[in-house]
């Protein structure tokens, strides 16, 4: 069995009875991420990627700027700790620049990037306790995490492309999590100009994806979405 999932025996009841049987559960880990011996954040996360999970949180706190700061990784899964050394000392980046780009996608691409997404999760189809997130084009996928976090699935995704090389600049984020403001100022922090979300906004999430030239879409399932923000990227 995987190591982020847990079988135990439950008693399963319907309209009709009851029956003794078993259910796959995700698990829950504690790990506790350090930047240069001082400790920065202790999350609750699923136990996998724990070194794409503290990259790509560092990045988005503005603690570290690219994979060419980072000196080494020290990953300690029996003790919950992920070591991160840069080769200098980083001061936190400020501000937040609006996201320029003029990428364009059509309804039948978002909903055939959506069927793709949904099927890849393989956790979720098991348990339905984790949230997904996805970097991609247009017309593929091309990074795809999981994680207990939808916070963490965004981190683990963009953590993976900073340590791999793989730009983020120009291409869309697809979340399988409500996006709140803080959801909208990681996307943006990495030039991503499109998030596209099974489920649903903030307002604060709306208010800053129009102010930060973020083109956000929500509710995308079924073959319908809905457009909150700088919808001149949707095709018509």
């Amino acid at each position: 069995m995987p190591d982020n999932v847990e079988q135990f025996p439950i008693w399963r009841i319907t309209e009709t009875g009851r029956e003794n049987t078993t259910d796959v559960v995700v698990r829950e880990f504690t790990v506790t991420i350090t930047l240069n011996n001082q400790e920065v954040a202790t999350r609750l996360c699923s136990p996998r990627n724990l070194d794409y999970l503290a990259v790509g949180f560092l990045a988005s706190e503005g603690l570290i700027e690219g994979k060419d700061d980072i000196k080494k990784i020290d990953v300690d899964s029996s003790g919950g700790t992920v070591r991160v050394t840069t080769k200098r000392d980083i001061q936190p980046a400020r501000g937040q620049v609006k996201v320029d780009s003029d990428i364009e996608i059509s309804p039948p691409q978002v909903f055939a990037l959506i069927d793709d997404f949904v099927q890849r999760s393989e956790v979720f189809k098991a348990t339905g306790g984790v949230h997904s997130a996805a970097l991609g084009n247009a017309k593929n996928i091309l990074v795809f995490n999981e994680d207990i976090g939808r916070h963490n699935a965004i981190d683990k995704v963009f953590g993976e492309c900073l340590l791999n090389n793989i730009p983020t600049a120009g291409r869309l984020l697809i979340t399988s999590g409500r996006v709140s403001s803080e959801i909208l100022l990681k996307v943006a922090s990495r030039n991503v100009p499109l998030l596209i979300s099974k489920a649903a906004p903030t307002d604060l999430g709306v208010r800053l994806a129009q102010d930060l030239g973020v083109t956000l879409i929500g509710f995308a399932r079924d073959r319908k979405m809905n457009l909150y923000a700088n919808e001149w990227r949707i095709k018509r």
